[in-house]
């Protein structure tokens, strides 16, 4: 049973042509100076992409354009590319554009220039990210004017985890905060970002690959 089982194992190995990589926590803990790569996920990269698989980086990093985010995990020491990256924010303003949205933003400093061709004038939503100390209770308020002034809120979250680890400890994530403003207008959030099935699917369409491979 054992030896089948190793040869259908074997079998499904070779079945798959690319692979989806989570960063935080599994190749690097943030916070400090930037974050540390975990031991030996700066061979396990290369080590992936010498096999010929595809490989997509999937992060709800939210505090950081992907240019940014990129060069940090460069600086580590990782083979990765901007076009390898999968977040969430550029997808967010696929949406925005598809449906004509103009965002209230409640986001990192540093993921502004994500949304610089975005119309912001005249809010009809709000886009809620990981915004670390611009969660002040003025801004979040701020927030909940803008979505309860409207006769059908939307919010759009990108991601929606609890906490996070950085080099320091733990901290809160932007689904806590996402939760507040859902309880407080009454609605439901859309999530772009990890774990929304609809995320993985894009990052399966940019590498060309179907999900049982």
């Amino acid at each position: 049973a054992a030896r089948r089982g190793g040869r259908e194992m074997a079998a499904w190995a070779r079945a798959v042509r690319g692979l989806l990589l989570d960063v935080s926590g599994v190749l690097y803990d943030s916070g400090g100076d930037g974050g540390v790569p975990i031991a030996g996920s700066v061979e396990a990269v290369r080590r992936i992409k010498a096999s010929g698989l595809k490989l997509r980086f999937c992060t709800n990093e939210t505090q950081a354009t992907r240019e940014q985010f990129v060069k940090k995990l460069q600086g580590m020491g990782f083979d990765i590319s901007v076009a390898e990256v999968t977040a969430p924010a550029p997808a967010a303003c696929r949406i925005l554009k598809e449906r004509s949205l103009r965002p209230h933003l409640l986001v990192h400093n540093d993921l502004v220039p994500e949304f610089a061709e975005i119309d912001k004038t005249n809010p009809n939503c709000v886009v809620i990210g990981d915004a670390a100390e611009n969660f002040t209770y003025a801004n979040l308020n701020e927030a909940f004017r803008v979505l309860i002034g409207m006769e059908k809120p939307v919010l759009i979250s990108l991601g929606r985890g609890r906490y996070y680890k950085e080099t320091d400890g733990l901290k809160l994530d932007v689904g806590a905060y996402m939760k507040a403003l859902e309880y407080a207008c009454d609605i439901q959030a859309e999530v772009v970002g990890k774990p929304a099935k609809m995320f993985f699917e894009s990052a399966l369409a940019e590498m060309g690959i179907p999900p049982q491979q």
